[in-house]
């Protein structure tokens, strides 16, 4: 038997008036997930325990058959387990994205234009980073380079700020509000400041500007934490496991608690993705001798985070196409198999954030079909009154 878990990050939504009092998942054409869910079990989940924030990083902890209550200590550690940082038990790490800030002259009353600054290259975004660093780098604070706009920080026996926004929460509005002032916080905003009077002139964003891009003009941090301990996958569950992703907080997931990380090429976290590449790393190593896939899509996630209902949509239905590119190939090989589909965490497109709502699941199981419903989406899932309380338990449903 081999066991997939297909996760489309941010996928489930609220009813939008502009769709039609419709979410994307209904609006979707998603024919292969529909017809598996006439045939599956399917209900809902809480991902996100009542006592957290809605991160992708609690969320998918969840998903993995982690408590994050139990294990959590922070997002930016398991990225920077990911980027391959040595963390020791009395660092502090923070997620260093690079931001687009608007271009007032006190850094306190600018607004968050874009928390990504316009999706920047990695390659881009290292030649930023590496300038920073030079600048801002001492015995206490040392930056390291991630993907894309995600980077981290090292803090040196410092203490966790405990008030530190995501900027994705801030989408298009003021700053004000959401600087750290703790004693800890004050000294990130110092840097945040000092790294957009570096930035705003940097000659990679001068070239952004005149190609009509949003320029990195800032640094913003967010999702502190300590040095993480996650049990091994295999000990946890006997199972040898790999995750594909093109994120650095699953990458790095995977790396702690010792599973196999898979890369693909041009896997980006968005909509322009390597989709089929990733069904088809899937296979392989499932028919390679890896009982079970964690294949996280950031896709949907990205698109409910700009509001881009299109593309939101488009998401889901490639996501449908990997679906069904998986099951086939299994049963090509006369493989058995059982998957999950669901969502970390709901991302709806009216409000451009997460949000903590229990999110629909599918549990299909090849060798055991069972009485579904018409359509994997929100209402067909609340509609079968199946509701799994403690996330990090749906993973039990899958492998027993």
């Amino acid at each position: 038997m081999k066991y997939i878990v297909i996760l489309g990050d941010g996928m489930a939504d609220y009813r939008q008036s502009f769709l039609g009092d419709k979410t994307p998942l209904m609006l979707a054409n998603k024919p292969f997930i529909d017809n598996l869910a006439k045939k599956s079990e399917v209900g809902l989940v809480r991902t996100v325990p009542c006592s957290l924030k809605p991160g992708s990083d609690v969320a998918n902890l969840s998903v993995l058959g982690y408590n994050p209550e139990e294990c959590y200590s922070g997002r930016s550690p398991l990225e920077a387990a990911s980027i391959g940082i040595e963390l020791k038990d009395t660092d502090i790490t923070a997620r260093a994205n690079l931001v687009t800030l608007s271009d007032e002259q006190n850094y306190q009353d600018k607004t968050m234009i874009d928390y990504s600054a316009g999706e920047i290259s990695t390659a881009e975004a290292g030649e930023l980073i590496e300038y920073l660093a030079k600048h801002l780098n001492n015995e206490k604070y040392s930056l390291f380079k991630g993907i894309s706009y995600r980077h981290c920080l090292v803090i040196d026996k410092g203490s966790l700020a405990g008030d530190l926004t995501p900027p994705h929460d801030i989408t298009k509005k003021p700053i004000k509000n959401h600087l750290p002032n703790s004693e800890q916080g004050k000294e990130l905003l110092e840097l945040m400041v000092k790294s957009y009077d570096l930035l705003k002139d940097h000659p990679v964003n001068i070239k952004r500007v005149k190609e009509g891009k949003n320029p990195a003009n800032s640094l913003w941090f967010w999702g502190d934490g300590t040095k993480p301990n996650l049990e091994r996958f295999y000990n946890k569950f006997s199972k040898n496991g790999g995750i594909i992703s093109a994120v650095d907080l699953l990458k790095g997931i995977g790396k702690l608690a010792d599973m196999k990380v898979i890369e693909v090429e041009g896997a980006t976290g968005n909509y322009d993705t390597n989709f089929d590449g990733k069904a088809k790393a899937c296979i392989e190593n499932l028919l390679g001798g890896l009982d079970f896939i964690y294949l996280h899509m950031e896709a949907p996630d990205e698109c409910g985070h700009h509001g881009d209902a299109k593309n939101k949509i488009y998401s889901i239905e490639q996501i449908d196409k990997v679906v069904e590119t998986i099951a086939t190939g299994l049963e090509k090989a006369n493989e058995q198999y059982k998957m999950l589909i669901l969502p970390d965490h709901p991302t709806p497109l009216s409000i451009m954030t997460h949000c903590s709502d229990p999110v629909p699941y599918l549990l299909y199981d090849s060798t055991n079909q069972v009485q579904g419903v018409n359509s994997y989406d929100e209402e067909q899932a609340s509609s079968t009154g199946v509701f799994v309380e403690k996330g990090y338990k749906l993973i039990e449903k899958l492998f027993n």
